[in-house]
């Protein structure tokens, strides 16, 4: 919608990044020069702050602490995982929002997540134009797991994805040090999409590699699990396997899924798949590690990778030049050029495309045996975890935003 003037409200949602928050420093600070947008609010706990009326004022903010944000890994302003029923099912909270909305008259939404949030942001985007409350709303992407639909790679992987590589050729260096058997097992984040296990492959550049990995594109058989394994350790001793989270039976079942849990969402909790393994190579007889490294993938800002510091800023950016041009229901995403050079431009997508839809690693860049990843991959994502981060720092550690978090008042 265009020509819209008044207050626009960020907030972010699902699990954080290294760069999230460098998506919303991106679009925060393009926000404050837009003539369009008479103030530049932050909703606390994505969603839930809107309904509360839980709002900062990022006015009141430096912008050499907002730039900080770029290097500030988690969440500046808080997460959530709530989930909006249908609004044709139970328009509560919908109801809710659009009085807020109205309140503080808010005419740009920006709402910084995943799948489950792009989904939310769908939903108000539409309930809003069924009522017709003049906003624009766009999602602004964010996910480890690379696997949002429509993008060539989602904010927040390129780093993941180079903290994982490095960390196991970090692991492999120590695995091989001592003269007995060892198998090393780590495992990696990922519900139904391997793209975070895959990247496992790129510490193949170092010459320190994973002698397996497993995806959850492909059945997984612990049978052939051990024999793979086996196979490894009688030619070189050492066995590094990276396994992700999601990893499943042709049957369907996840191996490290614990039934009992489950989030808002319906997700069942995963974790606990290099436990079960371990205990597969344990009863072969052979000295087995288990590493889960859980959030050290998405909180690992000291490892980042410049190009998605730089990208996820510019997704922010984005989003907020598409919003005050007329644009509504849309994510930003990336489209990469074709051609040897690496080069991306953001555009937007229709919502309803891409929510609750997830990407997977397409079965051509695994290879045959099902434990490794092809050159095509390699090409993929190798050059999204390029650049080293040019962070401040303080007595040698990092020197994270320091916000001063005002509250917004009317």
């Amino acid at each position: 919608m265009k020509n819209l003037k008044g207050r626009a409200v960020f907030a972010q949602s699902g699990g954080p990044t290294a760069v999230i928050n460098a998506s919303i420093a991106g679009g925060l600070i393009e926000a404050l020069k837009q003539d369009a947008i008479t103030d530049v609010l932050c909703s606390l706990h994505g969603i839930k702050g809107v309904l509360t009326e839980d709002f900062v004022d990022i006015g009141k903010e430096d912008e050499a602490e907002l730039l900080a944000l770029k290097n500030t890994p988690a969440s500046a302003f808080g997460s959530v995982r709530y989930k909006l029923k249908d609004f044709n099912v139970d328009d509560t909270d919908y109801k809710r929002v659009l009085e807020v909305f109205k309140k503080y008259d808010v005419k740009y939404f920006f709402y910084n997540g995943g799948n489950d949030s792009m989904d939310t942001c769908d939903k108000i985007s539409r309930f809003m134009e069924k009522e017709g409350y003049p906003i624009n709303v766009i999602g602004i992407p964010k996910t480890i797991d690379n696997d949002l639909v429509g993008t060539d790679h989602c904010p927040g992987y390129g780093s993941a994805a180079k903290y994982i590589a490095t960390t196991l050729a970090e692991t492999r260096l120590d695995a091989v040090i001592y003269e007995s058997p060892l198998v090393i097992v780590l495992e990696i984040m990922g519900r139904n999409a391997g793209w975070l296990t895959a990247s496992a492959a790129l510490s193949s550049l170092t010459g320190y590699d994973a002698d397996l990995i497993y995806l959850p594109e492909v059945p997984f058989s612990i049978e052939k699990f051990k024999k793979d394994v086996k196979a490894v350790v009688d030619k070189n001793r050492v066995c590094v396997v990276a396994v992700s989270e999601g990893v499943k039976t042709a049957e369907g079942k996840y191996v490290g899924e614990d039934a009992s849990a489950t989030d808002v969402f319906g997700h069942s909790a995963l974790g606990g798949v290099c436990g079960v393994l371990k205990s597969a190579v344990k009863s072969m007889g052979i000295k087995c590690k288990a590493i889960e490294l859980n959030i050290l993938q998405r909180c690992a800002a000291h490892c980042g990778s410049l190009t998605d510091i730089e990208e996820s800023f510019e997704s922010g950016r984005q989003a907020v030049l598409h919003a005050v041009n007329g644009e509504t229901d849309k994510m930003i995403a990336f489209k990469r050029a074709s051609g040897k050079d690496y080069k991306i431009e953001c555009v937007g997508l229709d919502l309803n495309s891409i929510a609750n839809a997830e990407k997977m690693i397409p079965l051509n860049w695994i290879t045959a045996d099902g434990v490794g990843l092809t050159q095509e991959f390699i090409d993929y994502a190798l050059p999204l975890i390029q650049g080293e981060p040019n962070a401040r720092k303080e007595n040698g550690l990092p020197s994270y935003a320091k916000l001063k978090m005002i509250p917004f008042k009317l």
